[in-house]
């Protein structure tokens, strides 16, 4: 049966899974989805998915084989070895010196399966940390939607083909060898954290320094990506790295992670480009400030912030008389602190780099602001260009205390705008030219246009290739362990049938009178050793032959009836007949018939055991 994506009875069982179990699989990848469905359809003997959703109504226990199918929890201890040694050689190091001694290291680990996941990089904390502080820093948070395979991981026990990528010395020290298997260690344990995470609907996990989420994402459509990812991007803390498998590049969200090592899928999380400013206290003890809190404190503050101030300022009283001069402005002008108290006119600046004593006249007249654009300030060493800004002072009621003088800086304006006239003209000079090849650039533009669309469509088609591949490896995979399992128990069963056989031809050739074992076809399935002394036949001359195709010294035609009888349920048969043995001697045999019974009591054959006897007159020949 083929399902279109879209099959809206498909859409229905999932609607129905999300009402009834709470598990939303709308986001997952439609192909991934309905070949992991179909194989339920196949087992249960479906043919649609309205069949199958009458089914799962009338079957609930179908759901957990169903979800065990959907969610495939393939893992391993430090899959992909290269990229877990690079996370331990250059990323858990980098995490560590971004910490301080006492900060707590917090690790998340997006869909953990059985834990193999979450233990290793517990593993590789503790080897960096030592046993101690690993133990009292370090929280890993490991979550996955699957509570059955979370039941496993909280266990902790792996088998010893489990344990094969681990190194002996690391099984020694962080695992207890229970039998043939291996449990991590209950004290190392404590700090691995389990609980059932449903990354499309739950709320992310904050504060992280490392998140590792290895091909989960692969199954999500392109939307639910993007909205984990921003929840991944939430969870982070600044500086912190995101662990991916090899099916994810990231490529759509290179403006939000950083890549580290695009080979191992390790990115980060870039730190803020704003900075945070230190604080600036003011000690209460020098002699020199006022205390904190007082007008004068504030007064002092205001100063400290007026001197500082970038922009170069004058502040003049209303006879013209220098009251103030910030920092910037006394380096512009050479003033000094023994400047302040001099008249306008005693000072340089009063008609260099412009007269600003008629400016001053204009603004106590109109008591408005006036500004002055580009005025040059030669100097020997570079030529420079302020905004004059003049400004009046006023009191609360309108008096007129003073007027401000601001010089802002616009030199490195000017030049650009000099250099963008320059470039105008050049441009003009060159306009002709470019306007020829115009039309020629435009049709090569939209050719590359198409092209970038065309290889943009090319790489997310590959990317969805890739991911589709991954997911069918991670299907073969858990296809070969189930394979591997059902393999294992064929040899146990095996081993079983050989002991019962072993058994069996043990009870059968130890026993002092000849057994014939026939199927309901009169086909002769056993002969024992007795049976062969008897009649002087060997088993494998006899087996699968038909019982009344013997050549023996036994009339065995005469056995028809009673044999058939038994087959068909009637009581037991017992009888002593005449017969001639292998040696040619005429003996006496007793016949003794009985059916062969099955597990469920059906009748499947006949037993016929025969033993030479002497004669005995209560006993009626057959």
């Amino acid at each position: 049966m083929t399902n279109s994506p879209t099959d809206p009875t498909f859409e229905a069982l999932l609607q129905h899974l999300k009402e009834t179990r709470g598990f939303d699989f709308t986001a997952y990848k439609r192909s991934t989805l309905q070949r992991r469905v179909q194989r339920r359809l196949t087992a249960v003997g479906a043919e649609t998915f309205t069949d199958y959703l009458d089914y799962l109504e009338v079957h609930p226990d179908e759901f957990e084989a169903l979800f065990n199918t959907i969610l495939i929890n393939v893992t391993a201890f430090f899959r992909d070895q290269l990229a877990w040694e690079f996370l331990a050689r250059e990323i858990i190091p980098r995490i560590l010196s971004n910490h301080r001694k006492d900060d707590p290291i917090r690790i998340w680990s997006a869909g953990c399966a059985s834990g193999e996941e979450a233990y290793s990089i517990a593993i590789l904390l503790s080897e960096a940390l030592g046993a101690d502080a690993f133990r009292q820093h370090v929280k890993i948070y490991a979550t996955d939607v699957d509570e059955e395979a979370l039941t496993i991981a909280r266990q902790g026990i792996y088998t010893a083909q489990q344990m094969t990528p681990v190194a002996p010395d690391l099984r020694e020290r962080y695992f207890d060898t229970i039998g043939n298997r291996y449990l991590f260690k209950r004290d190392f344990r404590r700090t691995v954290i389990f609980g059932r995470h449903d990354l499309i609907q739950d709320a992310p996990i904050s504060r992280i320094d490392l998140l590792v989420s290895r091909n989960t994402m692969m199954y999500f459509n392109s939307d639910a990506q993007a909205r984990i990812l921003s929840r991944f991007f939430y969870a982070l803390n600044e500086g912190g790295f995101l662990f991916l498998g090899k099916a994810k590049t990231l490529l759509a969200h290179a403006h939000v992670f950083a890549p580290v090592e695009l080979k191992f899928r390790i990115f980060t999380k870039p730190l803020s480009s704003l900075a945070m400013r230190p604080t600036v206290f003011f000690g209460s003890s020098a002699a020199s400030d006022p205390p904190e809190g007082s007008v004068e404190f504030r007064d002092h503050i205001r100063e400290l912030a007026f001197d500082d101030d970038p922009l170069a300022q004058l502040i003049f009283d209303e006879r013209l008389t220098l009251s103030l001069v910030n920092g910037k402005a006394r380096d512009l002008f050479g003033l000094s602190r023994r400047d302040i108290g001099r008249p306008l006119q005693d000072l340089e600046m009063s008609y260099k780099p412009l007269e600003l004593r008629s400016l001053i006249n204009e603004l106590l007249a109109d008591q408005r602001p006036i500004v002055q654009a580009e005025v040059p300030f030669p100097s020997t060493t570079q030529h420079r260009w302020f905004d004059v800004h003049l400004q009046p002072l006023q009191s609360p009621d309108n008096r007129l205390v003073g007027v401000k003088i601001a010089f802002l800086d616009v030199t490195r304006a000017r030049e650009l705008a000099d250099e963008l006239q320059q470039s105008r003209s050049d441009l003009e000079t060159a306009y002709e030219e470019l306007q020829s090849s115009n039309e020629e650039l435009e049709t090569t533009n939209e050719e590359l246009q198409s092209t970038v669309e065309e290889l943009e469509t090319t790489n997310e088609e590959l990317q969805s290739t890739n991911e589709e591949l991954e997911t069918m490896n991670e299907e073969l995979q858990s296809t070969n362990e189930e394979l591997e399992t059902v393999n294992e128990e064929l040899r146990e069963r095996g081993t079983q049938l050989n002991s019962a056989n072993a058994f069996l031809e043990s009870i059968l050739t130890s026993l002092r009178v000849g057994v014939v074992v026939v199927d309901y076809d009169l086909m002769i399935r056993a002969w024992n050793s007795r049976a062969e002394d008897l009649w002087g036949v060997r088993a494998e001359e006899v087996q699968n032959t038909h019982f009344m195709n013997l050549d023996i010294g036994l009339q065995v035609e005469a056995l028809v009836t009673p044999i058939r009888d038994c087959l068909a349920g009637r009581p037991h048969y017992e009888a002593v007949v005449e017969a001639t043995n292998r040696r040619g001697r005429a003996i006496f045999c007793r016949i003794s018939l009985s059916p062969l019974l099955e597990s469920d009591q059906r009748i499947s054959g006949a037993v016929i055991l025969m033993e030479e006897v002497e004669r005995r007159p209560d006993l009626v020949d057959a």
